[in-house]
Formats: C-alpha cells, structure tokens, sequence
C-alpha cells in the first residue's frame, strides 16, 4: 500500500492535474460548467410538472425544458472554441470563434433546405444527443482559428483602422472551416451527426451494462480520493448521461418502459452519490459520533453541505483524500453501491429514472422519492445500511487513531 501512494502521490496525481489545467482539457469542462443553469431549469420545469397531477389544467410547460436542456448542443458548439481563446487570451478572435462553431454545427445537423426558402432541422439533434457532436465541432474550430491567429494579410505598419484589419483576417480560417463542412455534407453528402452516433454506440452501450456502470463510478471516487475533481471526466460522463436520460423521458412519453440505468440521476440525485462522489454522509455522520475532538468537529462543520451532496469539504478536511485509512472504504463503496443499485434497477425493484432532474444539491431521499416513488426510497434505505456498514469499521480505526494524538499532544508537559 505504502508503494502505492508513493506512486500515486509523486507520479499519478501531478501528471493527472497536469494534464486536467491542460487549456484544452479545462475548456471544455469551463464550457460544460456554463451550460449547467440551462440544464437546472429542465430539473426545475420537472419538478414544477409533477403538480399536474394534482392541480387539472396546469399549462404545459415542456417548452421552456425544449429551448433550454433541449438546446445543449448549440450551446457547447459555440461556448467551447469560445472557451479555447478565452483561456488563451485571444480576445480579438472568441467571440468569432464561438460563432463559427456554431455556424458549422448547424451545418453539419444536415438540416433540410426548402425551395421556397425554408429549412428544417430535427429539433433533437440540437440537444443532448448533439453534445458531442457539439464539442468535437468546438475543438476542431479552436484548433483552426488558434492556428491562424498570428496569419495576417496586412504588414504591422498598416494604415488601415484595426477593426478592417481584423474583419480580413478573420475571413482565411472561417472561410476554410465552413468550406469544409460545406465539402462534408453537400459535396459528399456525409451525416457527420450520425456518424459520430454511430462511433460512440459501443461506449454508450458498454456504459449501461452493470460493468460500465460500476467502472464509471469507481473511476471517479478513485480520482477523487487521490484529491483530483471527478469533474475532469465531465466531458466523457455527459456525453452519456445526459442523452441517457433523454431517451428515457421519450419512452415513458411514449408508453414504454426507460431502459438507461447509466444517467445523471442514478449516480447523484438517487442513490449511489448519497453526500457526493464516494458515498461519504455516512462517514460524516459516524464523525458526529467521533471519539476525538478533530473528527467530531469535522462532522459538525461539513454535516450539511453534505446532507446537499458537497462533500469536498470532508474529502479534503478529515481527510479522506490520500489517506489510507478512509480512501480503502470509499473504493469499496466505490464498487458496492452501484453493483446494488444497478441491480435493483434491473431487475425492477425500484424504477430506473426517466426524469431530467440535474438537481444534484437536492437532500438525498426527496430526490429518489421524486425519481422513483416509494421503492425507490426502499433501495435507498438498503443502500445506506450498507455504506454505514463499510465506513464503520475504517471510522474506528481513524477515529482511535486521531484520539491517541490528543491524548499524547495533552499529556505533553
């Protein structure tokens, strides 16, 4: 164990947070973290919803979920090149990049064009299903508009107003970029957006088998308990959860039964993030009960944002970050939890979510109640029996050990 934290904390985690402070790899989740309000008001028209069924000829506010969650993918298109130059601090070019990143997506959603003037685009492809799409569209622009930012058809020296400058510069990328796109869908007639489906289906599908599941988990308590943010895998874990639980708010509104076990929902909002990433209201409930002055003052300090599911408070305060003792549980419930809940999904003991509901910081329990009823609240129970049960033995260990310290630190003269 000792070989492996020298290892982890000298070689791994410096070159993981290198490469997550990448401007790339930071821009990309800083365009994500943007459209995030978006995503909360189709939690919040969710929510609003559920009075239908108590209050008759409530309007239907669908809407507002279609032109904001609905819209994700113009959203990333633009905000992520836009990101790009931003982090670089190419001013002059970010806000023309963003929009040639959205031009060319819109382009490549292959939308109908009409005679008379019209054109018809499939109002899903602007959406979660889109988002990759959307970021691949993103970088490919940054990486064009980024190369051609020093090309320049004027001399230093010129006369010219600088805005004329920029406006002629600007036409050599933008020019190329959209003439590609135009080559890809009108000359050769490619679908780009169903090509980029198509590739990503196996890792979508691996992603809702019970391994995939559990591995997607464990990825991120094992990175947060090597104190990186699971929030550098943000491109990859949206990228799936959110058409996930997509699909399954069209099969339920179209009398059938949600499929997608993978989602947003399943991991925080439900069951397996009870206090956050790793399962940790359970530690810090046992740290309430502590018999050490260090970790009962921590459970007092960090016992609400955990209860809303912020726990980095307790990953980085106890710590449970690079420290044996605690990281041990967090693997295991790392790999446990999903495997029951997983599970327990399948085999229909509690209904798989089929509602967009990115509520995240919603106390655990009202959560689940509104995502999957009373059996839902079932699964939960067991669910937290079980991580008190894995954290209790690893928190007595702790908890003695911090309690010698005291005791040695007072019998000191």
């Amino acid at each position: 164990m000792d070989r492996l934290m020298k290892w982890m904390t000298e070689r791994f985690a410096p070159r993981l947070e290198a490469f997550t402070k990448n401007v790339w790899v930071d821009s990309i989740q800083e365009a994500i973290m943007v459209t995030l309000p978006m995503i909360f008001i189709g939690s919040l028209v969710t929510l609003v919803s559920i009075l239908n069924e108590y209050i008759p000829g409530m309007p239907d506010l669908t809407p507002i979920t279609t032109f904001s969650f609905g819209l994700l993918g113009i959203f990333i298109a633009f905000l992520t090149p836009y990101m790009v130059m931003q982090k670089k601090e190419r001013h002059k070019i970010k806000l023309i990049s963003g929009a040639t990143g959205l031009s060319l997506y819109l382009m490549l959603l292959k939308p109908t064009l009409g005679d008379d003037g019209t054109i018809q685009f499939m109002l899903e492809r602007f959406g979660p299903s889109g988002m990759i799409t959307a970021l691949l569209v993103g970088i490919a622009v940054a990486a064009v508009m980024n190369a051609f930012n020093k090309f320049s058809w004027f001399k230093k020296d010129t006369k010219l107003p600088e805005f004329i400058v920029d406006w002629f510069d600007f036409l050599v990328p933008i020019a190329l970029i959209l003439t590609l796109g135009w080559i890809l869908i009108y000359q050769l007639h490619f679908d780009i957006f169903a090509l980029i489906i198509t590739i990503f289906e196996p890792l979508n599908a691996i992603s809702q088998t019970l391994i995939g599941f559990v591995l997607f988990n464990f990825i991120g308590v094992v990175l947060f308990s090597f104190g990186v943010s699971p929030w550098v895998i943000t491109p990859i874990l949206y990228s799936i959860w959110i058409p996930a639980i997509e699909e399954n708010a069209k099969l339920i509104a179209q009398g059938m039964d949600p499929v997608n076990i993978n989602t947003f929902e399943t991991f925080f909002s439900g069951w397996v993030g009870v206090g956050g990433m790793g399962a940790t209201l359970p530690l810090v409930i046992w740290f309430l009960m502590a018999k050490s002055t260090k970790l009962k003052t921590i459970g007092k300090a960090t016992i609400v944002p955990s209860l809303f599911n912020i726990n980095e408070p307790v990953i980085y305060g106890a710590p449970v970050a690079f420290n044996p003792i605690l990281m041990i549980p967090m693997w295991i419930n790392g790999i446990v939890t999903p495997v029951i809940v997983y599970l327990a999904l399948d085999w229909g003991l509690a209904a798989i979510p089929s509602k967009v509901f990115q509520l995240w910081y919603t106390p655990i329990g009202i959560s689940t109640y509104l995502l999957s009823g009373l059996n839902g609240l079932l699964l939960l129970a067991f669910v937290l029996l079980t991580i008190f049960v894995i954290w209790f033995p690893f928190f007595k260990i702790y908890d003695m050990q911090e309690l010698k310290k005291e005791q040695l630190e007072e019998a000191r003269p």
